[in-house]
């Protein structure tokens, strides 16, 4: 049986009553809601894939809203063999996955480590305008702000997907969102480690001001070569297999290759 359309949901509303947070957490996709989700977007799903999952941020006097699910985000991979990552476990990962495929279905180039650019889906509704592009200087997200010590009155942290990638690394794209008494903050991020490959980080981070219509919203790529980044932390003395595993730890000695600051002002 289907989970209902409520289970797994909470939500908190902030105190002005001008914004709704919403999230939804399920177990990963069963077999028939895959094969759906798979001729969808037309490439192969991540081994784990919790496509009802979602995370929603709701401006609730225009019905405006911005969500991050599993569904759009898989849609933003690549379906070309532009940006695809060349390397041997690519020919294994496809030689897998071919076997669970109908035979008559040829696998078509895509980006196979799933690194995606998606920044959300915004559902107009009745607000007029589109994003705007600004600066952080401009328009920062308050890392002051969000550093104080307010208590935090509503978190939450969704999977959309991942993926090991023939047992050679991760690909996860993961959303968290934080509500305090003046401000919130969500963090979609994914994480690519491919090992003896390349290590990359993009972050889509969307910050309001309760009291405000402005919602920021910041998205930052960063990439490495593997090599580069084991260099570095074995300089640090660190442990390297361990702090592969840490993106926190790890998006400080990233390059970053993309940099874009927008703005959407709601009414």
């Amino acid at each position: 049986m289907a989970p209902g359309p409520t289970a797994g949901v909470e939500s908190f509303t902030t105190k002005n009553g001008q914004w709704k947070i919403t999230t939804r957490k399920q177990p990963i996709l069963k077999a028939e809601p895959i094969e759906e989700l798979n001729k969808a977007i037309g490439i192969p799903i991540p081994e784990m894939i919790f496509g009802d999952n979602y995370v929603a941020i709701e401006h609730i006097q225009t019905g405006w809203k911005l969500d991050f699910n599993a569904q759009d985000a898989l849609d933003r991979v690549s379906k070309t063999e532009e940006g695809m990552l060349q390397v041997a476990v690519a020919d294994a990962w496809k030689k897998d996955r071919e076997h669970n495929e109908d035979i008559k279905q040829v696998v078509k180039p895509f980006d196979w480590s799933y690194s995606t650019d998606y920044k959300g889906t915004t559902h107009p509704a009745q607000s007029q305008g589109d994003w705007q592009v600004t600066s952080q200087a401009k328009h920062p997200v308050r890392a002051d702000l969000l550093s104080r010590p307010d208590p935090i009155l509503f978190f939450g942290e969704v999977d959309l997907y991942e993926d090991e990638l023939a047992d050679n690394g991760i690909g996860l794209l993961s959303i968290k969102i934080r509500v305090m008494p003046d401000r919130l903050l969500l963090l979609s991020r994914f994480f690519l480690r491919l090992d003896d490959v390349i290590v990359r980080i993009r972050d889509t981070r969307v910050y309001i001001e309760h009291s405000g219509n402005t919602v920021i919203r910041q998205y930052t790529a960063k990439e490495a070569k593997y090599d580069e980044v084991s260099e570095k932390l074995r300089g640090m003395r660190e442990n390297v297999a361990e702090t592969l595993r840490e993106p926190n730890r790890i998006a400080p000695l990233l390059n970053t290759v993309e940099d874009r600051t927008e703005i959407f002002e709601v009414h």
